[in-house]
């Protein structure tokens, strides 16, 4: 059984549902994903139409495709994002199905989204672990740690209700997604498509849906560390605040009620020996270390909107001012007070009463200018990133 055919294109504005299947050598599994999914729409009358992305097959995956008449477009950019991207922009459908075609997903199962659509919601995505997981499907490191992990950063980060952030089925308004401008091309697609989403205040649902083992001999296109990675790496870059500024301000607290507790302590040479010196070029380090985060952050931030990943914001203009006019000036005024210190400290040591009654005030005063110098000129080259960031 095949697919409702359409070409005309009065016919083209009554199709509900377009079912993209992304597709790079799936010859073993893909007429089957196809039979189902017409199967799925014949079965439950919806006007309908099947999409396969291909991204280079070189198995016949197209020609398959095309004698089980779905219809086929040719992805050149290697990617999986780069294929669902393709086939989402060539989809006439109101809403948009996406699963993989290695036959790990059951297309019957899309009723379930489709009825959530048509309910209101924006996305209805599958959730693996509430459906089940059929034994040998995942591997364990995927099952119980990659998914729980990113999952659980997702709802940390942007508040995302999902518990499977990353499951290959789901469906969604075609309009709500496309002015999402989503642009990433590899595996993190799918992160893409539900943090950004959530960041535009799309509904998101959960749908159980049950993970089969695919039906393929080969070995699988993900990779486990490498897309892992691009998936925790896409997700900081969208949360600069929770990765770097929040973590630098406690940092650079820390380290300056440090500093300021043993500057201005006790300088007596047994009170300021062993632990004591320590814990004050320790609390150097926090210091440094922290506002090193935090200028790391707001440039994240700032590449982070630049390139569209995330919404301008209040915040972010602020952040631009701050960045542009005042830390210039406050990194200068830094290092200047450094280099009076690093005098300062210079001429302790030559002082005959200073060297005999409190020889370790000069070594905690040159640390704590010297990290005051180094902190004005780490804020002098912030801006000047910044700057270079800024340009067109």
């Amino acid at each position: 059984m095949t697919a409702p055919s359409v070409n005309a294109a009065s016919d083209t504005l009554a199709i509900e549902l377009s079912i993209v299947i992304p597709c790079l050598n799936e010859a073993e599994t893909l007429g089957t994903c196809i039979r189902q999914a017409c199967d799925f729409l014949t079965q439950h009358r919806i006007v309908g139409e099947i999409v396969v992305a291909d991204n280079g097959s070189v198995d016949g995956s197209q020609e398959i495709a095309r004698a089980l008449h779905a219809r086929v477009i040719e992805v050149p950019v290697r990617g999986y994002g780069a294929a669902l991207r393709a086939g989402i922009d060539a989809a006439r459908g109101r809403y948009v199905a996406i699963g993989d075609g290695d036959g790990s997903y059951d297309f019957g199962s899309l009723v379930q989204f489709v009825a959530a659509l048509r309910s209101g919601a924006d996305i209805a995505v599958g959730d693996r672990f509430k459906g089940g997981i059929a034994p040998g499907a995942m591997p364990w490191l995927h099952r119980y740690f990659g998914n729980p992990f990113l999952s659980f950063l997702g709802r940390l980060f942007f508040g995302l209700s999902c518990r499977d952030l990353h499951c290959g089925l789901r469906a969604f308004s075609r309009a709500s997604i496309l002015k999402l401008d989503l642009k990433t091309t590899g595996m993190e697609y799918a992160s893409e498509m539900l943090v950004r989403a959530g960041l535009a205040g799309l509904s998101i649902v959960d749908v159980p849906v049950r993970l089969h083992r695919d039906g393929r001999t080969r070995a699988p296109h993900l990779r486990t560390f490498r897309d892992g990675w691009r998936h925790l790496r896409f997700l900081l870059l969208l949360a600069p605040n929770w990765l770097f500024v929040y973590p630098g301000l406690l940092m650079l607290a820390c380290g300056l009620a440090g500093e300021l507790l043993l500057l201005l302590g006790p300088f007596t040479a047994a009170a300021a020996s062993g632990l004591n010196i320590h814990a004050f070029l320790i609390a150097c380090f926090s210091f440094l270390l922290g506002l090193q985060s935090v200028t790391f952050g707001m440039l994240a931030r700032r590449n982070a909107v630049s390139r569209g990943f995330l919404p301008p914001a209040r915040f972010c203009r602020i952040l631009d001012y701050v960045t542009l006019e005042h830390l210039p000036q406050a990194g200068a005024a830094m290092a200047l007070l450094g280099l009076a210190g690093c005098a300062w400290s210079f001429w302790v040591w030559r002082s005959a009463a200073y060297e005999a009654s409190h020889p370790v005030y000069a070594v905690r005063l040159l640390a704590a200018a010297l990290t005051l110098l180094a902190s004005g000129l780490q804020l002098r080259l912030a801006t000047f990133l910044a700057g270079v960031m800024s340009i067109e």
